[in-house]
């Protein structure tokens, strides 16, 4: 599973990283504040989307395990890319008639043009299209392998790791932490204890980072050297929580607010020679990206000894569909 994940990781960088090239370079040149927002305004979708899948699938049941009890759970959660966000519009642009229309990352395919002017001429932009055509459905997915530990008082602790982790051929490396704390409070409401019924409060935090790099690149147009994204991630979720629990099945809910942050760098040298004249270094913007939601979560757990098999959805600004299995002791 941890290579599963380490894949996917890969795959979602080296998407962003070369849809992020794709016309980057010409991109760039119509200056950092209007590359900014396009790029952004682009990626922002999936961006927010993974801090979404991210922030789910923390827990199955308001439950918590018995000193020393445990269970190791793998899983998946998708955000839903609404469909207002697989096109985004930016105006205030000093180029291209002052904005720019088109796909997101989680569009159609086929990008728009847009036109720059400069040093008296004009550079016509193929911006990059959206994925939305090459996937089953158009979300935002995020791998689970987390592991839960009881602990004294009705608490229980959550982690999801991966140590830092060389990927590529190019200096790529990923490292994951997710660290959460769940702590039951059915006791607190007195005769509800003697009830299937279960409550509890939940908090986790997760951070990524992720660099990749690629090939130094000499051409007409563009060189680059030592070129390499990284991105950063942080997420933070809390919950209030309630399920009942039953022998062969378990239904769960929850209300709570999730938010986090991301921030996307290219580094490395990049220098543009046109026709192979006005030979400029470019500096690519930093992109930053954010999202915050309440949310309510509502889902189910069939129980077979042991083994565990789930599924719940999560109604929010990114809604997200959560699943997976567990093998829970004691």
């Amino acid at each position: 599973m941890r290579k599963g994940i380490l894949i996917f990781i890969g795959v979602f960088a080296l998407t962003f990283s070369a849809k992020a090239q794709d016309g980057f370079e010409e991109i760039i040149l119509g200056g950092q504040e209007d590359s900014k927002k396009l790029l952004e305004g682009y990626f922002a979708p999936a961006m927010e989307g993974f801090i979404s899948s991210m922030n789910n699938g923390w827990a199955h049941t308001a439950e918590v395990h018995k000193v020393l009890g445990f269970d190791l759970t793998i899983g998946a959660s998708g955000a839903l890319v609404p469909s207002s966000k697989e096109i985004f519009k930016v105006t205030g642009l000093t180029h291209n008639g002052g904005s720019y229309e088109g796909p997101t990352l989680m569009g159609e395919s086929q990008g728009n043009t847009y036109t720059i002017e400069k040093d008296g001429q004009t550079i016509s932009v193929e911006m990059p299209g959206g994925i939305a055509e090459d996937l089953p459905v158009s979300a935002v997915p995020a791998p689970t392998l987390q592991l839960n530990v009881g602990l004294p008082y009705k608490f229980e602790a959550m982690v999801r790791y991966f140590p830092e982790t060389d990927f590529g051929d190019d200096g790529g490396s990923a490292k994951m932490i997710g660290l959460g704390l769940k702590k039951e409070i059915t006791s607190w409401f007195g005769p509800l204890d003697k009830l299937p019924l279960h409550v509890s409060l939940l908090a986790s935090y997760t951070t990524l980072n992720v660099i990749y790099g690629f090939e130094n690149t000499d051409n007409e147009e563009l060189t680059i050297e030592n070129g390499a994204a990284e991105f950063d991630l942080k997420a933070f979720n809390v919950q209030a929580l309630a399920s009942l629990n039953f022998p062969f099945i378990n239904v769960y809910g929850g209300i709570g607010y999730g938010s986090g942050n991301s921030d996307f760098k290219m580094n490395g040298t990049y220098t543009y020679d046109k026709d192979g004249a006005n030979e400029e270094e470019l500096t690519p913007p930093d992109l930053k990206f954010s999202a915050a939601s309440f949310k309510t979560t509502l889902g189910a757990r069939i129980s077979l000894g042991f083994f565990k098999i789930f599924a719940d959805y999560t109604l929010q600004e990114y809604n997200t569909v959560s699943a997976g299995i567990a093998f829970s002791i004691r």
